[in-house]
């Protein structure tokens, strides 16, 4: 190991970010860097509970370390409350970060020489400040979710937010948002524009980081230029530090051989493959996809009208309930409902997610819109059906309906019979199959692009700053 490179990969502690950083981290590592990756001491325990000690700690030059994040203990599997992790890391994460780092650099190991920080995890960026060492930046959402959150600190002096709450005011557009040619409306942005509140943790969060992020010597974005070209082109106005995009990580992941490090998994959940040969058994694109993503939360009342939307719909489905998708209660559905679709559907707490949407039986995928879910479908040339929930989720969701041709959302007000009409619509009817052409034009040059501009971006990126 002796002369190589030594990247440290601090992601954000949620699910939707630690994939991304230990996809990009995996690349790293096939081009020659030693790794440290850093989870918080709640996430480093669920890794652990849901892969194994052994799996981590395979290779000598792939580490992965955790410092703690200030909240108090907790042996619960589920994602930690978001604004807690925001009022707590800038104040707690940075002296044992500059800690571990000591450590490292004292070990066996080569000294880190670069940091790769999440973008909304930049007290790192001052960690790389005080060793001098070069730090880029991986945002794991969207260029578009980028830019909107870019653009919260003129939304605030414009008065816009935070908001008054009147009637329609979701609806009001901004017609100056660069790089989107018919503008967005407020309800298209990142849902943290949404609040009353000067004070609002979350709003201010965010116009701190994007402020800070700009420190980074780069950016680099999972998305590729083909897909997000004008938003991209804005952000490079905006911004000081180039930007790279890298993206889609998971396909350039898979384009590389099989080995140790590719095999090291990043949920946080145990995965249950058991649905893979459920779905061997089905007709090609006849299944609908069901996954929220790891952070939304939905009322007893809201997943029985997705339940009964689904069981009325007559496609067949498989459907990922989380424990704690019901906040405080069991998400128990009604057994008539499980008697009624038992023939032709599953329901699983966590799945493995690439390999399911790469299926043939895949035809449609109801999703919370996440970026990752987002790009993993596109990738898989899979149309989506949108109920987006939280943070730039909103913002997907417009781009994937209006910009890219491959979604129709669901009213945030679940009706069941909104549910039938659009599964029906999405999985047999004309604008699904427009939808599916698009997605399949898109996942051509999603592939394309990993094999080319990605993977050379990388390695400028490399060469330029890390």
């Amino acid at each position: 190991m002796a002369g190589k490179p030594h990247a440290l990969c601090i992601p954000y502690p949620a699910q939707g970010h630690v994939n991304p950083m230990l996809k990009l981290a995996k690349l790293l590592h096939h081009k020659g860097f030693c790794i440290t990756f850093v989870n918080t001491h709640f996430n480093h325990r669920r890794l652990i509970k849901s892969h194994g000690i052994q799996a981590l700690s395979a290779l000598p030059d792939f580490r992965f370390a955790s410092i703690p994040d200030g909240l108090p203990p907790s042996e619960a599997d589920a994602t930690q409350d978001v604004p807690s992790l925001c009022l707590s890391i800038p104040n707690t994460c940075l002296e044992p970060l500059c800690e571990l780092i000591r450590e490292v650099n004292s070990s066996n190991s080569p000294p880190v020489n670069c940091l790769v920080v999440d973008g909304v995890m930049t007290f790192a960026l001052k960690a790389a400040e005080a060793f001098r060492l070069p730090a880029v930046a991986l945002w794991t959402s969207s260029a578009c979710g980028l830019l909107t959150c870019m653009l919260f600190q003129r939304l605030v002096d414009l008065g816009i937010t935070p908001s008054k709450e009147e009637d329609g005011y979701l609806e009001r557009v901004m017609d100056w948002v660069p790089g989107v040619k018919d503008g967005l409306r407020l309800r298209d942005f990142p849902s943290f524009v949404r609040t009353t509140d000067p004070d609002d943790i979350m709003l201010n969060y965010m116009l701190r980081e994007m402020e800070a992020i700009k420190g980074a010597k780069a950016i680099l974005l999972n998305t590729f230029d083909a897909l997000e070209e004008e938003v991209i082109g804005a952000l490079e106005e905006m911004l000081p530090p180039p930007l790279y995009t890298v993206g889609p990580l998971n396909l350039s992941l898979d384009r590389l051989p099989d080995s140790s490090v590719k095999a090291i998994g990043s949920s946080l959940w145990k995965e249950e493959d058991e649905c893979i040969r459920w779905l061997d058994d089905k007709e090609p694109a006849s299944v609908l996809y069901v996954n929220f993503g790891s952070i939304t939360v939905a009322t007893i009342e809201q997943l029985t009208e997705f339940a009964w939307g689904l069981a009325d719909s007559g496609s067949p489905f498989l459907w990922v309930i989380r424990p704690d998708i019901v906040f405080g209660e069991s998400a128990m559905l009604p057994e008539e409902f499980h008697v009624a679709t038992r023939e032709r559907s599953m329901v699983s707490s966590w799945i493995p997610q690439e390999r399911v949407l790469r299926h043939a039986a895949i035809g449609g995928f109801l999703t919370h819109s996440g970026w990752n879910s987002t790009l993993e479908s596109i990738s898989s040339g899979v149309p989506v059906i949108c109920w987006p929930f939280f943070a730039d989720q909103q913002t997907n969701c417009r781009f994937s309906c209006r910009e890219w041709g491959v979604g129709v959302e669901i009213d945030s007000e679940v009706k069941r019979g909104e549910v039938e009409a659009v599964v029906r619509e999405v999985m047999n009817g004309e604008k699904g199959k427009r939808m599916k052409e698009k997605a399949v034009e898109w996942k051509k040059k999603a592939v394309a692009a990993a094999a080319t501009a990605s993977d050379v971006n990388l390695d400028r990126v490399i060469n330029e700053v890390m």
